[in-house]
């Protein structure tokens, strides 16, 4: 108990702080002269630094284990995720100049559309009927957030001009991110040694030498602009050192929680995060939202709610079919390949079950068959 009390307020603090923070720095007007930071690669940059050390930090003293050993292969791969995962941050950090937090918030929670839509088109995948409503209603609910915003009549067109503008950068966002999953997606199936440990932190080793590149450029003026407004305002410095730290420790409470309870609790915990993140925007940095707003919010949550539902069908029907020796049907397996394809490779690796039952293999190590600890780790992986 004590442990799963860690794990949560570990991801609940890590991440509410660092969503905090990343709102602060990037809005919040610093200094007598009330100037805002600008520099989002710097930003990037420390944020990656963190993210490498702290991985290394995870995997050499939590673990026990050794590096990876290093190829050129290798090496190039993580230089490939790397520069798709410093393109993608930016657009993030522009968006915020055009509509507030909890909008970010609401529309990132739209991930799924895209894919769903790109997987559609090109691969002619198909997905169970609730997926297509549980479409409907995030986007029916971020679409009339966005509707129902409050402007002001003077300058009113702009307002909206400016919030969908933002969207659009959003949404640029999401769409470099799947690039970066779908990248993942490939390096864990081609390279089975590779963990998301070793992800977190040679991605971000990788990415912190782009950015190096990018900013000692002698013609890109950022890191020097940078340094001389750290100097002058060292509470932007203190803020962007926390929220750095912050994102690098809630990503090892995310990996220890989905390793001893299961990514179905990870799931619920982010849910509820997202949702928290909104409500601490809000009433703390003094966003308003009117009723109609609060029930597109409300809406988008169901939606996420029943897909986590749904998914938990499908990991009762698949421990079913574990117990009673029964083969897994085709829809289920088709339904479990999905959840795994939206949700990124981390909760699938070093699963061997997992494997078995894409491949209808024979699984071994237990007399009486899947222990309930691995049993309960394939499951949650597969419907995630």
């Amino acid at each position: 108990m004590l442990d799963f009390v860690v794990c949560v307020g570990g991801i609940y603090v890590c991440f509410l702080t660092w969503s905090a923070l990343q709102e602060r720095v990037t809005t919040a007007a610093y200094g007598a002269d009330h100037q805002r930071f600008r520099f989002t690669i710097v930003l990037n940059l420390l944020q990656a630094m963190a993210g490498s050390l702290v991985g290394f930090v995870y995997i050499r003293a939590i673990q026990r284990k050794p590096m990876l050993q290093m190829t050129k292969h290798r090496w190039k791969r993580f230089f490939q995720v790397a520069l798709l995962n410093s393109t993608a941050s930016p657009f993030g950090y522009m968006a915020l100049r055009y509509i507030n937090y909890p909008t970010m918030t609401l529309a990132k929670t739209c991930k799924m559309v895209p894919v769903m839509l790109m997987n559609k088109v090109l691969y002619r995948r198909h997905y169970p009927a609730y997926k297509y409503a549980v479409v409907a209603m995030i986007t029916a609910g971020v679409s009339a957030f966005m509707l129902f915003k409050s402007n002001s009549k003077k300058g009113g067109i702009e307002a909206v001009e400016n919030s969908l503008y933002g969207l659009f950068l959003v949404l640029i966002n999401l769409a470099i991110d799947g690039a970066v999953n779908s990248t993942q997606d490939q390096v864990f199936a081609e390279d089975k040694e590779i963990t998301g440990q070793h992800m977190m932190c040679l991605m971000n080793l990788c990415s912190s030498a782009l950015m190096a590149l990018w900013l000692l450029n002698p013609f890109n003026p950022e890191l020097s602009s940078a340094l001389t407004f750290l100097y002058s305002h060292p509470r932007a410095l203190v803020d962007i050192g926390m929220f750095a730290v912050c994102g690098a420790l809630g990503q090892c409470f995310v990996f220890y929680t989905l390793a001893s309870f299961g990514s179905l609790t990870l799931t619920t915990v982010t849910v509820t995060r997202k949702f928290l993140t909104i409500l601490i925007s809000v009433f703390y940095n003094g966003h308003k939202l009117n009723p109609r707003q609060w029930s597109a919010t409300g809406l988008v949550f169901s939606g996420i709610s029943l897909d986590v539902y749904m998914k938990q069908m499908a990991k009762q029907a698949v421990v079913k079919a574990i117990d009673n020796e029964k083969p897994v049907s085709q829809e289920l397996e088709d339904e479990v390949e999905e959840a795994i394809a939206e949700d990124g490779p981390l909760e699938a690796r070093e699963i061997p079950e997992l494997v078995a039952l894409r491949t209808g293999a024979a699984i071994g190590g237990d007399d009486a068959g899947i222990g309930e600890v691995r049993r309960r780790r394939l499951v949650d992986a597969a419907a995630t």
